[in-house]
């Protein structure tokens, strides 16, 4: 079989993993319809399409400014960002499958992989920044709140504290090459003997490599560093992506007939998207919901809203990025996976 035939089955293994993680969730979800506002619950497929727009938005701006895709249709620029976010969140990778299928899919456009890799760091380095703004405000607003939970409060410290640390982290090593060098011997090593008592086989981690990403990263935060007004577009688009995101949760409360505090809603959301960086399982799939019901069930919010607005959505915008997302995917393998040289 071909590379593009083994990518689409491996595509189908995940994506019925994805289904059967969340098949509770679902059958609770289908429950729910009964006792929503359908017509204020519609609202959520157009509100998903346009965030899914403004995530790709904060890549394709870039390569815009660079003049870079202007050969590009911007129905052509919507339906690859639907397929990211298909990818995304079909396979459990932190957001590394999306970068890589992105790089692949702008190279058919004649975008080299360093462009298209640095449009996407770009991008996370917006929505990072973009969301430890709201989160920061979203701590003052909850803070002057005398009704919420002293427990609430610290943990959205904690968390923007971790999302600041983790960013510090990334720009010491990254800025300088020696640094890079010993952090990327310090990691192969660790990984490599981690994989050794489970498989037993050696180096499975290439030193050469892990030092040529880090390498590539060092390029990459010297031309952004030298275009810092660059970075102020995708940070708006951020800005978008983020609270676009959180009212698709909010539309669903609203169908529900309850009014939500965006504030504790959002810090719900930031904790939750930090822990899908950690758990192996697709999308997250248990604990993000947890997390957020738990943190809205310590901000106070009925436990029975709770749990119908949280599993409704996530439910929702699963099905609609399984839509949306996986006809224009495989059409995609199958135009540009023809040739060997493709595959």
């Amino acid at each position: 079989m071909s590379v593009r035939t083994w990518v689409s089955i491996i595509t189908l293994i995940f994506l019925g993993l994805v289904i059967y993680f969340g098949r509770h969730e679902i059958i609770t979800a289908w429950k729910l319809l009964g006792e929503v506002n359908l017509l204020v619950l519609s609202l959520i497929i157009p509100a998903q399409i346009v965030v899914y727009f403004i995530a790709g938005e904060m890549m394709f701006v870039y390569l815009r400014d660079k003049k870079s895709i202007d050969h590009i249709s911007i129905f052509e620029q919507a339906r690859m960002a639907l397929e990211m976010n298909f990818v995304n969140h079909t396979l459990p990778s932190a957001g590394v499958s999306g970068i890589t299928y992105m790089t692949w899919r702008l190279s058919k456009f004649g975008i080299s992989a360093g462009r298209a890799t640095l449009a996407q760091l770009v991008r996370y380095v917006a929505s990072f920044a973009a969301f430890t703004v709201l989160l920061i405000l979203a701590l003052v607003a909850i803070t002057i709140d005398g009704d919420i939970n002293r427990w609430m409060i610290l943990l959205s410290s904690i968390t923007i504290f971790i999302i600041l640390a983790s960013t510090a982290l990334g720009i010491f090593l990254v800025s300088s090459p020696a640094r890079s060098r010993k952090f990327s011997n310090w990691l192969v090593s660790v990984i490599n003997k981690l994989i050794y008592k489970v498989t037993k086989k050696k180096e499975l981690l290439s030193i050469d490599r892990v030092i040529k990403f880090f390498r590539d990263m060092h390029s990459d935060y010297v031309e952004l560093r030298n275009e810092k007004k660059i970075l102020l577009k995708p940070f708006l688009w951020g800005i978008a992506f983020t609270i676009g995101d959180v009212m698709l949760y909010m539309i669903v409360f609203w169908a529900l007939g309850t009014s939500i505090n965006p504030a504790p809603l959002l810090m719900a959301y930031g904790i939750a998207i930090l822990a899908g960086f950690i758990v192996v399982t697709p999308g997250g799939a248990g604990v993000f919901e947890a997390i957020m019901v738990s943190f809205l069930l310590v901000a106070g919010v009925n436990p029975g809203v709770t749990l119908a607005g949280i599993l409704l959505t996530r439910v929702l915008v699963l099905l609609g990025t399984i839509g949306f997302g996986y006809i224009f995917y495989q059409h995609a393998l199958v135009k540009y996976g023809k040739s060997r040289n493709s595959a």
